[in-house]
């Protein structure tokens, strides 16, 4: 199975999931006319846009290089953690509204059991897959898979806290707390989608690569320093689950272009081998020219 259909498989696990969930929350909401359940059940529907969103971007994203695109389309995955992080907002809006309605003109719910129970299942059904997603989102260095893991986790808290306020409503008779805990919950996920954005930013604006990669890096090129051998200007950047290194590779002059090529190519395996999902870029240079040690870096 290809990375592309390995990734869409988890996709189309969290766009069942979020469907099998919308339908848990509505129920309950429909049973209790809990504003707070109803809050969660919006969450959901995000949960369902943004899984249907992360399908499409993983497929474009697992598109090869093209004319247009020689670098590939990786970077599609972070739009799509975006577009979540935005609809995370919309939820929020959505949930403010209802829930300061219901604060002006509180009212008494029913059927608290049934509705604890069916939410209790719908809670589980997420947490269980949104540690699925998690894990291969991980495994896969996908944002996509690991953003929208993330948010069923958040949806997880989510509706805990929605259920600790509707028993708290049952035991103390006070129903203005639902609508409160309805606040919380637009509050909290505020939260989730911020991260996701800044997240998602970040990629787009080719943010170096974390400082444990880097160091993998150095450690493969130390085995290849020596009074003849040397690198500087190395740089890092990140596209979805793509990882690219640049550097200078400093050897000397009188070295034939054949036997510089060989130990570029000797370097570039070793980097391979230590890191997965790397594109890596070696411009050769002479040790004894001072022009070897200028930077590329744009001012």
């Amino acid at each position: 199975m290809t990375r592309r259909a390995r990734l869409q498989r988890y996709a189309w696990l969290s766009i069942a999931t979020a469907v099998a969930t919308i339908a848990l929350k509505m129920g309950a909401w429909l049973m209790t006319g809990s504003v707070g359940l109803l809050s969660d059940a919006a969450e959901s529907v995000v949960n369902l846009v943004a899984a249907i969103v992360a399908l499409i971007a993983l497929g474009v994203a697992a598109r090869p290089a093209d004319d247009n695109h020689n670098f590939g389309h990786a970077k599609a995955e972070y739009f799509s953690a975006g577009v979540e992080g935005a609809m995370i907002f919309v939820a929020a809006v959505v949930i403010v509204y209802a829930a300061v309605e219901r604060l002006l003109h509180p009212q008494p719910l029913e059927s608290l059991g049934i509705g604890v129970a069916v939410s209790v299942v719908a809670a589980a059904l997420n947490g269980a897959v949104a540690v699925v997603l998690i894990r291969a989102g991980r495994r896969y260095r996908s944002i996509t898979l690991t953003a929208d893991g993330r948010h069923l986790m958040t949806d997880l808290m989510t509706t805990i806290g929605v259920i600790a306020g509707i028993v708290l409503v049952a035991l103390t008779g006070w129903e203005r707390l639902d609508p409160i805990i309805a606040i919380a919950v637009a509050v909290n996920i505020l939260f989730v989608g911020y991260r996701l954005i800044v997240e998602s930013t970040s990629g787009l604006m080719d943010v170096a690569l974390p400082d444990e990669d880097v160091a993998r890096f150095f450690s493969v090129l130390d085995e290849f320093r020596s009074p003849e051998v040397a690198f500087h200007d190395v740089r890092t950047r990140t596209s979805g689950h793509l990882r690219f290194l640049q550097l200078h590779m400093l050897v000397p002059g009188e070295w034939s272009v054949q036997r510089g090529h060989d130990l570029v190519e000797e370097v570039e395996q070793r980097l391979h081998e230590e890191v997965e999902d790397l594109v890596v870029t070696v411009h050769l240079e002479p040790i004894e020219d001072p022009r070897s040690y200028e930077s590329d870096r744009l001012p």
